[in-house]
C-alpha cells in the first residue's frame, strides 16, 4: 500500500477539527465568568399606588424571577411586583404567563416605540390549566451554546389585560448582577385608559 494510500480522508480531517474546535469552545464558555447586564431588582414602593386612567411609560423593570416554584406577579396598574390583589403578568424564571381571562399577543422583532396602538384582536390565553406558558410569547429568548446564555429576541409583546386594558411589552434581559439567572427585566407601556393606544399621541 503507498504512503498517499494510508492518509486520511480529507474530510474526516476537517470534521475532526471542526469537532475539536466545538468541544474547546465549549470548555472556554463554561469556564468564563459571564458578565451580566448592570440592572439591578427594582424595589417597589410599600403601597403602589393605582395610576387611573392615564398612559403610563416607558419604563423598566427588573425582578427576581429565580424560584422555581414560585411566580413573581407584575400590576401594570400599580407598576409594580406584588404579593396580593389583582395582577396582569408574572414570572416564573423564563416562563412569562398572564392572569386568567388575559392574553398576549406576538408584534415581532419591531422597535418598541414604533409600536403606537395594539390590535384589537389576536391574544392568545396560557396554554393549560397548569399555567405554565403563554403561546403568545413562545420562546421568547435565543440560547448560546458558547456562552450557554439566554438573550433576547426583543420582540415586542401586546398584553391585553384581564380587566380589559393594554400594555406593550418587550423583555431585555435574563441576568442581572445582583441575583444572576432568571433576573428578567422588561420594559412596558401600559394604557389605564382602556384604548389600545400605547403611546403618546402623535403631534
Amino acid at each position: 500500500m503507498s504512503a498517499a494510500g494510508a492518509r486520511p480522508p480529507i474530510l474526516v480531517l476537517v470534521m475532526g477539527g471542526a469537532f475539536a474546535l466545538l468541544i474547546a469552545s465549549l470548555v472556554i464558555g463554561s469556564l468564563t465568568t459571564p458578565e451580566f447586564p448592570p440592572y439591578t431588582p427594582t424595589v417597589p414602593p410599600p403601597h403602589p399606588a393605582v395610576v387611573g386612567d392615564s398612559l403610563v411609560g416607558p419604563a423598566t423593570y427588573t425582578l427576581d424571577a429565580s424560584s422555581t416554584d414560585r411566580w413573581r406577579r407584575f400590576d401594570f396598574r400599580r407598576g409594580a411586583a406584588v404579593d396580593s390583589g389583582r395582577w396582569d403578568i408574572a414570572f416564573r424564571r423564563f416562563h412569562l404567563i398572564t392572569a386568567p381571562g388575559g392574553g398576549i399577543l406576538d408584534l415581532g422583532p419591531v422597535p418598541f416605540d414604533s409600536v403606537r396602538e395594539l390590535p384589537a384582536g389576536g391574544y392568545l390565553a396560557n396554554a393549560n390549566a397548569s399555567d405554565t406558558t403563554n403561546p403568545g410569547v413562545g420562546k421568547w429568548y435565543a440560547y448560546s451554546m458558547l456562552s450557554h446564555l439566554l438573550t433576547s429576541k426583543h420582540h415586542v409583546y401586546g398584553v391585553r389585560t384581564a380587566g380589559g386594558s393594554y400594555a406593550k411589552l418587550e423583555l431585555l434581559a435574563y441576568y442581572c448582577k445582583d441575583v444572576g439567572t432568571a433576573c428578567v427585566t422588561f420594559r412596558y407601556a401600559y394604557q389605564g385608559g382602556g384604548t389600545r393606544r400605547v403611546a403618546p399621541a402623535a403631534r
